[in-house]
């Protein structure tokens, strides 16, 4: 197996606000995520400005995947925190030109180091498509454990599909 590639996190800044808004209102995301509108620069700047950086208070932090030439390679977030239990769920895009380059294995890696040393989760979710086979294969190879199938869970604007929640105990 070849080595990952350097990655590093960083808060969302306000120049983030095209990368958001081309993510947010592609369509081909929307089967995968929990919302299936578009979202327009208003809503996106104003998520922008109230954010605090503060999983405590915001329920989620989302974090911007740079390479190591600070470039962005994709967003990270983690969200649906619970802090009596310390669990949260892990969203993760990879933007379609660095896809297949290692970048997404080296972002869980780097999201369960700051998630178990900073934040002090105990476990971190994801929720994924039965149909994602690519995804699924990732996650298992990192670690996680299937946990549930969950039914007609994730609608696609046409057809509802199962889900399969997969857990990693930091």
């Amino acid at each position: 197996m070849k080595p990952l590639p350097a990655i590093s996190l960083r808060a969302l800044e306000p120049e983030d606000l095209d990368l958001l808004y081309c993510i947010e209102n592609d369509d081909a995301l929307w089967g995968v995520g929990i919302t299936n509108v578009p979202y327009s620069r208003f809503l996106l700047h104003e998520f922008l400005s109230s954010s605090t950086g503060d999983i405590y208070t915001d329920k989620q932090v989302r974090l911007v995947i740079e390479n190591e030439s600070h470039q962005t390679v994709g967003l990270a977030d983690l969200m649906s925190f619970d802090p009596k239990n310390m669990k949260a769920e892990l969203g993760l895009v990879i933007l379609r030109a660095c896809r297949h380059q290692g970048y997404a294995a080296a972002t869980i890696l780097k999201i369960h180091d700051y998630a178990r040393r900073t934040l002090h989760l105990h476990q971190i979710y994801v929720v994924i498509a039965v149909s994602n086979d690519n995804t699924l294969r990732l996650f298992q190879q990192m670690g996680y454990q299937q946990s549930a199938r969950l039914a007609d869970w994730l609608f696609d604007g046409e057809h509802y599909h199962d889900a399969i929640v997969m857990q990693h105990v930091l």
